[in-house]
């Protein structure tokens, strides 16, 4: 129980900029940071000097830190999506609210991209155009606009005023028509959100959606040419079938991601 509290309030103090954890690491750390800095400055007055510490810049994070993180959402999946945009040749490619410091950058290393986001983004990295437009208008100029259309981890956040957007219970309907409208018959379009057994919105952050309901979504307007998902423990599980007993409870995850690689039909089904 006074685990379970402290989390909570280390929580609810991260929302105003403050971190407990950070803290408490920080206090444990700081006497080997002390010790080190000593050593260093004993050890450095007996060699030339070319380069004198003139600042403090602690970084009491890194030695209890593994080397990196290769696991979880969002290094699965803009891992996965990329590759496949690889695989397909395609010249130019245009993306919806991905992230720009993993997926786009991992894209326009080898084709163009251009992203579309209802903040203003600037840059003047190769290979990369931005568009600013709200895609919850969905009478749009950009029907059809995309062989090849990315929107990875973006629609849970339609309409729930997160990113500046208006408040719209619906938004991320509307974000789904104003998506479908933008590929092209026969088209690609990579497609992820949240997915859990409980269907919900944790406010103001994102939905968590069912794999029953994306299928309702996405079947009348896309063929599913592979589904993929990251489980609870940030696992990747490839080319699983979105139709199976399994996928009906949305394979039991909490907070999981499921990733759709479609093709746009050439007529909406029924």
């Amino acid at each position: 129980m006074i685990v379970a509290g402290l989390h909570h309030i280390d929580s609810a103090l991260q929302l105003f900029g403050m971190d407990l954890g950070r803290f408490v690491r920080a206090c444990r750390e700081l006497p080997i940071y002390l010790r080190n800095r000593r050593e260093f400055t004993r050890r450095a007055s007996k060699v030339d000097g070319a380069f004198p510490i003139t600042k403090s810049y602690p970084c009491f994070e890194d030695r209890a830190q593994p080397g990196g993180v290769a696991r979880g959402q969002y290094f699965h999946m803009d891992l996965l999506v990329a590759r496949s945009i690889f695989e397909s040749g395609v010249k130019r490619h245009i993306d919806v609210g991905s992230r720009i410091d993993g997926f786009i950058a991992h894209v326009a290393s080898f084709t163009d991209v251009e992203v579309f986001d209802i903040r203003p983004l600037r840059s003047t990295a190769a290979h990369i155009t931005f568009r600013q437009a709200d895609l919850l208008d969905v009478r749009h100029d950009y029907e059809g606009y995309a062989e090849s259309l990315s929107c990875l981890h973006v629609l849970e956040h339609f309409g729930l005023g997160r990113y500046g957007d208006p408040v719209d219970p619906e938004g991320h309907l509307k974000g789904w028509q104003s998506l479908e409208r933008m590929v092209r018959p026969g088209g690609r379009f990579y497609f992820a959100v949240p997915i859990g057994q409980h269907q919900r919105i944790e406010f103001d952050a994102h939905r968590v959606f069912s794999v029953p309901y994306l299928l309702g979504l996405i079947v009348p307007s896309f063929h599913i040419d592979r589904f993929s998902s990251v489980d609870d423990e940030g696992d990747l599980h490839v080319g699983q079938d979105p139709q199976s007993s399994a996928a009906r409870d949305s394979f039991g995850y909490r907070l999981g991601c499921g990733i759709f690689e479609l093709t746009k039909r050439s007529s909406r089904s029924t």
